[in-house]
């Protein structure tokens, strides 16, 4: 079992910054793939960015692209989703998610999901 807390969601005018992190424990986070999922009102989630274990090997959803960055720190078994150029349709509840095989932007190969931080940008 992996249990993902996130936190650093709020809210925040368009054109500002956020940074989450979802801390990991129970099973070694090394050995996981990890991925940031959003769910907007109204929309199916998705998935916005996967890192794979060692951090080498990245995937990003088109919308965000040059704007969001993932990464990871394996000693402190957490993984970041820094967003900058915040806009309104990045309002969404923001998940991060567990996989045991490579970096993956398919939501089904993901074993583990935490509770989700808010994410609110204002116009």
């Amino acid at each position: 079992q992996v249990q993902l807390v996130e936190s650093g969601g709020g809210l925040v005018q368009t054109g500002g910054s956020l940074r989450l992190s979802c801390a990991a424990s129970g099973r070694t986070f090394s050995g996981y793939a990890m991925g940031w999922f959003r769910r907007a009102p109204g929309k199916e989630r998705e998935c916005v960015a996967s890192v794979s274990w060692s951090g080498g090997t990245t995937y990003y959803e088109d919308s965000v692209k040059d704007r969001f960055t993932i990464s990871r720190d394996n000693a402190k078994n957490t993984v970041y989703l820094q967003m900058n150029s915040l806009k309104p349709e990045d309002t969404a509840v923001y998940y991060c998610a567990a996989s045991g095989g490579g970096a993956t932007m398919n939501a089904r190969r993901y074993a583990y999901w935490g509770q989700g931080t808010q994410v609110t940008v204002s116009s």
